[in-house]
């Protein structure tokens, strides 16, 4: 099973291990190629390190939890340990004796490989989100802009990617969302400026649904979801999103 834990990380991650240590020729660590942080230590223990009964050594794999109630639940199952060589805190061993499953394991893998990403990356790995971002009908007619057709090129707010939703709010006088669209492409080369408005992506969203003028006005996601301003893409609070996808269409 290291082997193919080897196999797994080299492909899915191009990370090849390290073996840093002379004294230990049977440890390797695979780390971030940008903050060269550790997310995987692969070892291997005698058995009594963990309380187990036998003499030969056996391989185990350490991985980073970020949760700290699904670690103590992890724990208390077979095969899993507080890390051996890391802080126990926020790491656990697994046994690679087939007792956890190979495919869990490299879900534990792929999470130790998330929590442990530089700020940039996680960005780059994270799913899909939910954003309101904000419209000004005095640059733009957005209360026409999808009359012809479902698909319109808009500014791309910083840490917007494709597969995202944007729900857009119109400004004053309108000041309530009217819009759910889903970001088909982003990073669309555009270039403008003038003295209150500057452009410099776009991307291509699609419309998915209309609300009507008195369905989400500012005042209720003021007083009923806390949003106290829509100046830019912000993330959507779950109640809002909850919400808004109960919501008919406008």
């Amino acid at each position: 099973m290291r082997e193919q834990i080897t196999k797994y990380i080299k492909k899915k991650y191009n990370a090849t291990p390290e073996y840093l240590w002379k004294r230990f020729p049977g440890y390797a660590i695979f780390r971030h190629d940008d903050n060269k942080k550790w997310f995987v230590l692969i070892g291997d223990v005698t058995p009594e390190t963990f309380g187990l009964s036998g003499k030969e050594r056996i391989d185990v794999v350490n991985v980073k939890i970020d949760d700290p109630m699904l670690r103590d639940i992890l724990i208390k199952q077979d095969g899993y340990f507080p890390g051996y060589h890391m802080n126990k805190a926020s790491w656990v061993s697994v046994l690679l004796d087939g007792t956890v499953p190979f495919k869990e394991i490299c879900g534990l893998i792929d999470d130790s490989y998330k929590v442990t990403a530089s700020t940039k990356k996680k960005e780059q790995i994270r799913g899909a989100k939910d954003w309101i971002i904000p419209s000004n009908p005095k640059y733009y007619d957005i209360l026409h802009a999808f009359d012809d057709t479902d698909e319109i090129n808009w500014k791309q707010g910083s840490g917007i990617k494709s597969g995202d939703t944007v729900y857009l709010y119109v400004g004053a006088p309108v000041s309530a969302i009217l819009y759910k669209c889903k970001v088909l492409e982003t990073d669309i080369p555009y270039q403008y400026q003038d003295g209150n408005l500057t452009i410099s992506a776009l991307m291509k969203i699609k419309l998915q649904k209309r609300y009507k003028q008195e369905q989400f006005p500012f005042s209720r996601l003021r007083d009923e979801f806390g949003v106290n301003a829509v100046r830019g893409p912000r993330g959507i609070p779950n109640s809002l999103k909850e919400a808004l996808l109960r919501q008919k269409q406008g």
